[in-house]
């Protein structure tokens, strides 16, 4: 909604800038989306009065106008052909400045001097929507009846562009914000001013209304008020300039006097309204009621509108003149030959205004207010404005009396004020007087002795105490609430929990390994188990069925992730993606029992997913790299033959103090297939839970070492079949307590290697914390070790 500053300060004494204002405004709710200067950026542009239009002497399409610009008659060559001597037109003198920074100096053109330069719309940052009747090509010609207008005059003050503009957002339930009104009451509560409603006084000099017209109302549920007045000796004719440039600046484009006052008591007050033609009402009455079957409607836009039985019309006494709350039809609207009119105020039910203006198609500014649900009990004061302006512009008579049907009041509402409760709520200690000031300057009526408040008819947003206490929060200021930690037994500042410390170590372990993270779906589809080799009876089939699927791809739980990473890998593969690195941290999804009504156990799960990029190596030092983050010690690496996703020969099963924690290695060829991925692709999928309940978040200090590290070299020669676990444990057993590292650098089989064997090779590292290590020490703990592992493995050293 655009608010003028000017029109504002009329109701209200405003002494600060627009943006203090904005920002006032926007701490109570009204949020300012934008402030704008209507002729910004214009500096020395002036009315310019042509005097005479000769032809210029040196090129044909040129011409020398004199023209008065006040204080003097300057020369202006142009371009244009639309103006002609007589004509009021907007000129940029000698060092004036136009929208964008343009700068205007005196020139000679084709050898005649110009002391300035006659302006378009488009020049002067305008367009046709503000100047209908302008012409797009050509010097804006100034329509000389407007008011006030002489030569010299500045062109912002002439065209009503000097006004600052707010541009605000008004959230649904505060239609009573969408007014000036309404407005200029939330500012003058949140800077503490007076607010200065009009004052209505009427003459009312024609005749008894009831001489003049009639109203029915025959639906009282879709319009709770319907009420009019009549107005006779009606005189069509422009707006004052003061009209027309506040109608302007908020959006809207004049029309004639009478229409335009409708609007201008909308924008002012929020109560759409509407004038009818009296005289081409049949019988002159006005019945409020449900359309008829088959009914149609031409409304003023000139559009056929079709009606039907839900809808709710103004009619006369003969056919629908209006569909209520949207549009007027074209037959009973204000022309030039209008001399009687009947002014409509009303109320319509804002569910039923919304549902007929989306049947036909057509939403207007009348109906989005109707739609938010309007005051009641502003019908009659809008009515009475309305009729004020017709008398103070000389547009017609007023009748005497008001037609008002208004069959149902509601009850006046009132709440209890507890201020002990509203700061407890806020976590504040306002004062009730403070808190009384607030509302008052809401209207609300307040009985102090009682606390009582009565809530007025325009905030049907306030239901209850809470609302209260928001009102005095929002005028208290946010800003004044101190900041509190909420009380209790429990801490109140927030931070992770050890849990998820663990998690965020381990999705950022797997992005530091070059992973990227990836979201899929939980549902599956039970096909998925066929493409995964996955046997009849197997554990993984018994899954959680969705109800009402949206389809069988989506129609139940999954229990493994590594369909969803499969298919992620083989997307990126098909689109020539060379290779990838994936991660997901998710669940997997198990029934927990019989009965539908059971929940299934949700299992947190770490896949891991790569082809192009490394081997089942690879992928074990990445397994490795988070554990070692965590602090797991205890955890061992076994081959895995018989699980039917992976490859029996590439995969292992990781173990961590005895429990099987995941299985990683190369996706077999055949599942690889299936899912169209890469011959080599590699997965591991990991339980996070055990990952959680063993991982080490204390971080232990040690020393750095003061006597040096004695490193000795091992290569040995054991059969194929022979684990590097079982050869690192022996190792340690019998390294010692000197022991310091132990490194596992290179496995080799090949042409001087014996049919069935490798050479294992190892870097071992002993130190003491308080000496240095003996040659001879040194030497006896590599002694255990050798003989210890030729008594296991047969193994002999590699020469």
């Amino acid at each position: 909604m655009k608010v003028p500053i000017g029109w504002l300060k009329d109701y209200l004494d405003i002494d600060v800038s627009p943006k203090e204002l904005a920002e006032a405004l926007t701490m109570t709710g009204s949020k300012v989306e934008g402030i704008e200067t209507r002729g910004e950026g214009i500096q020395g542009v002036v009315v310019g009065k042509v005097l005479e239009v000769s032809p210029h002497p040196n090129a044909d399409k040129l011409v020398v106008t004199k023209v008065d610009v006040g204080d003097e008659v300057v020369q202006v060559v142009t371009g244009a052909t639309n103006m002609k001597a007589g004509d009021f037109v907007p000129v940029a003198l000698h060092g004036s400045t136009l929208p964008g920074g343009v700068k205007i100096t005196k020139c000679k053109l084709r050898g005649v001097e110009s002391n300035g330069m006659m302006c378009s719309l488009e020049e002067l940052a305008l367009s046709k929507e503000d100047y209908p009747d302008a012409e797009e090509d050509g010097i804006f010609i100034i329509d000389p009846a407007a008011e006030g207008l002489k030569p010299g005059q500045d062109i912002r003050e002439a065209m009503g562009l000097n006004e600052t503009v707010l541009d605000l957002e008004i959230t649904s339930n505060r239609p009573d914000c969408l007014s000036i009104l309404g407005i200029a009451r939330e500012a003058g509560a949140a800077l503490g001013r007076k607010l200065k409603k009009p004052d209505i006084r009427l003459a009312e000099e024609g005749d008894d209304i009831r001489n003049y017209a009639s109203v029915e109302l025959e639906a009282p549920d879709l319009c709770p008020r319907y009420a009019a007045r009549v107005v006779t000796d009606v005189r069509i004719g422009p707006s004052p300039k003061w009209m027309a440039d506040r109608l302007k600046a908020a959006g809207v484009r004049s029309i004639n006097n009478i229409v335009d006052i409708t609007n201008y008591v909308m924008l002012e007050l929020g109560q759409p309204m509407h004038a009818f033609d009296l005289d081409s009402l049949d019988r002159r009455k006005i019945v409020v009621r449900r359309a008829a079957r088959g009914e149609s409607i031409m409304t003023l836009d000139g559009q056929e509108r079709l009606l039907d039985q839900t809808m709710l019309v103004i009619a006369d006494g003969a056919r629908p003149v209006a569909v209520a709350g949207v549009m007027g039809g074209e037959g009973s609207g204000i022309s030039d030959s209008t001399r009687t009119i009947l002014l409509e105020s009303a109320n319509f039910n804002g569910i039923s205004v919304r549902l007929t203006a989306k049947k036909i198609g057509l939403r207007t500014e009348a109906s989005s207010r109707f739609e938010k649900g309007l005051d009641v009990e502003n019908v009659i004061t809008a009515l009475d404005r309305a009729a004020q302006l017709i008398e103070e512009l000389g547009a017609g008579k007023v009748c005497k009396g008001i037609i008002d049907c208004f069959p149902a009041k509601p009850e006046k509402r009132t709440i209890k004020l507890m201020p002990e409760k509203i700061n407890s709520l806020l976590g504040t200690s306002i004062e009730s007087a403070e808190m009384l000031r607030i509302f008052k300057s809401l209207e609300f009526e307040v009985d102090e002795e009682k606390l009582l408040l009565g809530i007025p008819s325009f905030r049907p947003d306030i239901e209850r105490e809470a609302d209260l206490a928001e009102e005095v929060a929002r005028f208290y200021g946010y800003n004044s609430i101190r900041p509190t930690l909420m009380s209790g037994t429990t801490p109140t500042i927030g931070r992770k929990t050890p849990k998820q410390k663990i998690e965020d170590m381990i999705k950022a372990a797997a992005v530091s390994c070059g992973f990227s993270e990836i979201y899929t779906y939980s549902f599956t589809s039970p096909r998925v188990f066929d493409r995964l080799r996955i046997p009849e009876g197997s554990e993984m089939r018994k899954t959680v069925t969705i109800l009402n699927p949206l389809g069988e791809d989506c129609s139940i739980m999954r229990t493994t992730t590594v369909p969803e990473m499969l298919k992620v890998i083989s997307t990126n593969y098909s689109r020539m993606v060379e290779k990838a690195r994936l991660f997901e941290y998710s669940f997997v999804y198990l029934p927990s029992g019989e009965g539908e009504d059971r929940l299934p156990y949700e299992k947190p799960v770490l896949t891991l997913g790569m082809y192009g990029d490394g081997d089942f190596y690879d992928l074990k030092g990445v397994v490795e790299e988070i554990l070692e983050l965590l602090k797991i010690d205890g955890f061992s690496f076994e081959p895995e033959t018989d699980n039917p996703i992976f490859h029996p020969g590439r995969t292992a099963a990781l173990w961590i103090r005895g429990e099987k924690t995941g299985t990683l290695g190369e996706i077999h060829q055949e599942v690889a297939e299936n899912f169209q991925c890469p011959e080599r692709t590699y997965a591991a999928v990991i339980d996070v839970e055990p990952l959680i309940r063993e991982a080490r978040m204390e971080s232990e200090y040690r020393p750095l070492p003061r006597f040096p590290a004695v490193t000795r070299d091992i290569a040995i020669l054991v059969e194929d079949r022979i684990l590097v676990r079982d050869i690192e444990r022996v190792i340690r057993e019998k390294a010692g307590k000197y022991l310091e590292n132990m490194s596992l650098f290179d496995i080799y089989r090949g042409k001087q290697i014996p049919e069935g064997m490798k050479s294992v090779a190892y870097s071992i590292s002993f130190r003491a914390p308080d000496r240095t290590l003996t040659d001879e020490e040194v030497n006896r703990s590599m002694g255990d070790i050798i003989n210890s592992l030729k008594a296991s493995f047969s193994a002999r050293l590699r020469e």
